[in-house]
This record gives C-alpha cells, sequence and structure tokens, in this order.
C-alpha cells in the first residue's frame, strides 16, 4: 500500500510541471507589475515632492495597461482568442476615454496645465467664481479649498481652468472696506477720519477713495496694505469695526440722508453709548480655527519645497570633487533629509 501511495504521488509530480507550465509567464508579468506599482509607491513616499506624486500616478497608470496587454498576449489560449480580448481591452480603452473626455481626461490635462502655471499652491487664499478659500490640497483632478465657514469645497480643474482665479499675493494685500456719509460731511474729514480707523486696524500706509457720487451720499472706500494674509478675515472685521468707533467718536452718524429723512428723526442722532464694553472674550486667531486644514496643507507644502531644494543641493555637492570637509556637508544634508521626511510622514498621517 505504501508503494501504491508513493508510485500516486509521483505520478502526480510529473503531471503538475505540464498544468503550471503555461502558467508561469503569467504569474511572473502579474508578480512584475505588483513589484513595480510597489516601487511607485515606495519612491513617492521617500521622495514627497507634488511632481514625483504626479510622475508616479501616470506610471502607475501606464504600467497597470501594460500588465493588461501583457497578461493577455501570455495567456494559454488560442492566438484567436488572444486577438479577441486585446480587441475587446482596446475598444474599452477607447470606450472609456471617449466617455469620460469631458470628464476625467479634461480634468487630469486641466490639472497638468494648472500644475504648469504654478499660480498658487497649498495655504494660499484664492477666489474661483465667487468660491473664496484657503487651497488644502492639489490633485490631478480636483483642488480642495477651505471656506471661511471651515468647511471643505471640491472643485474639479475643469472648472478651475475655466474661470478666473484671484490669488491673494503671499507677500501681502489690501484690505478695503466702503461706507456711504451724506453730503453735509466735509470729506477731508471724513478722509482724515477713515485714514485713522485703517490704521488702528493695523493697516499699513492707508488711503481713501471717493468712488461715487449719488443722488443723497457720497460712498467712500478706505484701503490699507495688510502684511500678514494669515489673518485677512480678522484685518477686514478689524477695519470695519474701527470705521464705526472712529466715526461715532466724531458725532458722525453712519445712515444716508434719505434714510434720515424717511425715519423724521429731526435733530436726534443714533450713537451707541461707548460706556458698553461686551465682556466675552474674542478669539485672538479665528483664522486658526477657520482655516486649519489649509495651515497644515502650507506648512507640509513648504516642508516639501525645502526637501526638494535641500535634496538638489545634496546632488550638487555629490556631483563636485571630493575635498576634506566634503563628506561631513553630505552626511549633514543626509540627515536633515531625513529629518524632514519623518516630518512629511508625520504630517501625512495626521491628514489621514
Amino acid at each position: 500500500m505504501v508503494t501504491a501511495a508513493a508510485e500516486g504521488i509521483g505520478e502526480l509530480l510529473r503531471a503538475l510541471p505540464p498544468l503550471i507550465n503555461p502558467f508561469v509567464p503569467l504569474l511572473a508579468v502579474m508578480a512584475l507589475a505588483g513589484l513595480l506599482l510597489f516601487y511607485l509607491g515606495r519612491r513617492a513616499k521617500l521622495d514627497p515632492t507634488e511632481g514625483s506624486r504626479y510622475r508616479s500616478q501616470w506610471m502607475g497608470v501606464l504600467v497597470t495597461l501594460v500588465a493588461l496587454c501583457a497578461v493577455i498576449i501570455v495567456l494559454p489560449v488560442s492566438d484567436s482568442l488572444q486577438g479577441n480580448l486585446l480587441t475587446m481591452l482596446g475598444l474599452l480603452l477607447t470606450a472609456i476615454i471617449t466617455l469620460s473626455s469631458t470628464t476625467i481626461a479634461a480634468n487630469a490635462m486641466a490639472g497638468l496645465m494648472i500644475r504648469a502655471l504654478d499660480n498658487f499652491k497649498p495655504g494660499d487664499f484664492i477666489q474661483v467664481n465667487g468660491h473664496f478659500g484657503r487651497v488644502t490640497e492639489q490633485d490631478l483632478f480636483h483642488i480642495e479649498i477651505q471656506t471661511e465657514d471651515r468647511d471643505l469645497l471640491t472643485l474639479p480643474n475643469t472648472y478651475v481652468a475655466a474661470n478666473p482665479v484671484k490669488v491673494v499675493h503671499a507677500s501681502g494685500t489690501v484690505v478695503t472696506a466702503e461706507i456711504t456719509l451724506g453730503y453735509d460731511l466735509d470729506n477731508h474729514q471724513i478722509e482724515t477720519l477713515l485714514k485713522r480707523a485703517a490704521s488702528e486696524a493695523g493697516l499699513d500706509e492707508p488711503f481713501v477713495y471717493v468712488m461715487d457720487l449719488g443722488d443723497y451720499s457720497v460712498r467712500y472706500r478706505v484701503a490699507g496694505f495688510l502684511k500678514q494674509v494669515k489673518q485677512l478675515l480678522s484685518a477686514r472685521s478689524k477695519l470695519r469695526q474701527h470705521m464705526l468707533d472712529v466715526l461715532h467718536g466724531a458725532d458722525i452718524e453712519i445712515v444716508s440722508p434719505a434714510f434720515m429723512n424717511q425715519r423724521q428723526l429731526g435733530d436726534a442722532v443714533v450713537i451707541p453709548e461707548q460706556a458698553y464694553r461686551p465682556r466675552f472674550k474674542k478669539p485672538e486667531n479665528p483664522e486658526a480655527i477657520v482655516f486649519d486644514k489649509a495651515e497644515r496643507a502650507q506648512s507640509l507644502q513648504e516642508l516639501k519645497d525645502s526637501y526638494d531644494e535641500l535634496k538638489k543641493e545634496l546632488e550638487a555637492l555629490q556631483g563636485k570633487t571630493a575635498e576634506p570637509d566634503q563628506q561631513d556637508k553630505i552626511d549633514q544634508k543626509k540627515r536633515r533629509l531625513k529629518a524632514i521626511r519623518l516630518l512629511i510622514k508625520r504630517f501625512e498621517e495626521r491628514e489621514v
């Protein structure tokens, strides 16, 4: 009985190679594709720059398509069936590209165009057709911004590419506010008061424009330069608050003459009592609460830029001739690269 069992096992082992051999190329192709995809993902983590991520995404798609074609070619089937499968794959890809040309393909092309223009990056304030917020993510197919309500808004790249994009300059911006006052007030006095309000609000180099001479009132615009653009929302609020305080402190009522005539107030004025002060404590930095994800995205982008710049410096050092302290500089920059890479990894894990 033992001899018969051994003979059966031997026959099974002799029969396995003819059964397995046709599938060896298929397994090899699948293993090679898996290794390439793993390598691309690993490379994207080790080199966390934006350009590397885009390249890894496109290379991953290309490797997947080539692997599908190779799998069909090495399948142990007849040549006619292989031809039919390749034809079906080509038709399927053509149908996908045709049907998604207005969505996926168009968004991908728009993403590449936005990436090439490089007008903004994570952390910047942008306004797209009425949508205002700070950029938190830039992907191949969409852009995500964090609005003034702390909500996240996703904009397709085609929408961003087809509409004007207003980007707040990182080095500073001009904050403005408008107000209408009556013709009975001296415009020189109003200009002085509005400039003082802008200065008290923390704005530099304030100036005032007369925007319109209406039927019943004059429209003024006060503006000033804000260096810290991260405080944009607070600066807008502070400017209007100080405008109220300065004008009311000068006994100037902020109400149009037409409105006054309709109300028939006579000599009465509507100016709040100066003695009232709110007892609740305002947050010192509301932007840190509103744009928390955008702040993290900007910090992550700055780390990636530093990583990219340091990597170029390291490559330049390695290409030079050897000097006594050359190796020490190279080792130091390698340690800094490793530290920055760990910080980037922690930021990305926090995002997840």
